[in-house]
């Protein structure tokens, strides 16, 4: 079974660090767009095949299965920014990957087989795309968020957020962490009791953005 901070993990952060330095030094030269869009197509199949997978009958669960995670939609809006460049795409997954999809790195909910196993596989291989693409296109192609972008993800957020509660309501499931905290140790431990905890998460969430944010408006 998957160990966080074991050896498979340790090694998933050292191809993290590489891939982002590598990815800005190739933003920085001559980047290709048809490796872009090639990109995006293999990812945007690798997701469908996921999803596909894990809502067949027999294991479609509407408490576990659908693609209500911030890591889906974070993983379709990398798909869209790679194969379009769009700035609403970039700014999603500046935000979203960045702040949240980077969790995974510090305390993954992976609860499965270790390496080499499809779910390892897969699981780590979205995540890290993600972060991935957020780098390459802020670090090094030059894409900036203003604060247009900021608002967007916020309100984008919050229709999220309303989707998946009542999701969660519905079939008691538990999409984003919002009905109850995963599992494994995480930041949300350090921010009481549900549901007071969604008070300070989101207030943090929403005061880092507003950092990420600053430096490139200010120097415009």
């Amino acid at each position: 079974m998957f160990t966080a901070y074991g050896a498979s993990h340790g090694v998933v952060i050292a191809l993290f660090v590489a891939g982002a330095a590598a990815l800005v030094l190739a933003g920085r030269s001559r980047p290709s767009r048809v490796a872009e869009r090639a990109v995006a197509v293999g990812t945007a199949a690798l997701f469908a095949a996921m999803v596909v997978y894990l809502n067949v009958p027999g294991r479609f669960d509407p408490a576990h299965t659908l693609p209500l995670q911030l890591s889906d939609l974070v993983t379709v809006s990398a798909i869209c920014a790679l194969w379009s460049r769009a700035q609403w795409a970039f700014a999603l997954t500046y935000y979203w990957g960045l702040v949240l999809s980077t969790q995974a790195l510090v305390s993954p909910a992976l609860r499965g087989p270790d390496f080499p196993s499809a779910e390892f596989l897969v699981f780590w291989g979205l995540h890290l795309l993600v972060v991935w693409v957020a780098v390459y296109q802020t670090w090094g192609l030059g894409m900036r968020p203003t604060w247009r972008d900021y608002r967007t993800a916020v309100a984008v957020s919050l229709v999220w957020a309303a989707v998946a509660l009542t999701t969660n309501a519905a079939t008691g499931g538990n999409y984003g962490f919002l009905s109850r905290k995963p599992e494994v140790d995480s930041l949300l431990d350090l921010l009481g009791p549900w549901p007071w905890y969604l008070i300070p998460e989101t207030a943090l969430v929403l005061g880092v953005w507003a950092l990420m944010t600053w430096p490139w408006t200010r120097r415009r």
